[in-house]
């Protein structure tokens, strides 16, 4: 298995290891629409608190807002096929309010992410 473990920015609370590598080409920009799918889990204890790939492909616009910062920093650094572990800290996360009653104020949080497609 491949693994590669690149720290985008320490200070930005976000690690991506690689898993596999994807094209190593094409980039999601700001404002693309990125299919993924993910599970989520918090790094305190490994307990799982969602996942897409139940659901099917988690689709959502990247570098706006619409997911928490630090996937937007993570997955702009995944090229198309890629698939990694995003290890974001709270800041980066949803910080001290928590998620859903399922993930706590101020968790860390690790992300298996996949790169599936770039609209």
């Amino acid at each position: 298995m491949f693994r590669k473990t690149i720290s985008l920015n320490k200070a930005m609370g976000v690690v991506k290891e690689v898993l596999k590598a994807g094209d190593g080409v094409t980039f999601p920009k700001a404002g693309d629409r990125l299919s993924m799918h993910y599970t989520g889990t918090l790094a305190s204890n490994g307990n799982k608190f969602d996942s897409s790939v139940e659901r099917g492909p988690f689709q959502f616009q990247i570098g706006v807002g619409q997911v928490i910062k630090g996937w937007d920093e993570g997955v702009m650094q995944m090229s198309l096929g890629e698939k990694a572990i995003l290890k974001i800290s709270s800041d980066f996360g949803y910080g001290a309010r928590g998620a859903g009653g399922v993930i706590p104020p101020n968790a860390d949080l690790n992300f298996e992410v996949e790169l599936l497609k770039i609209n």
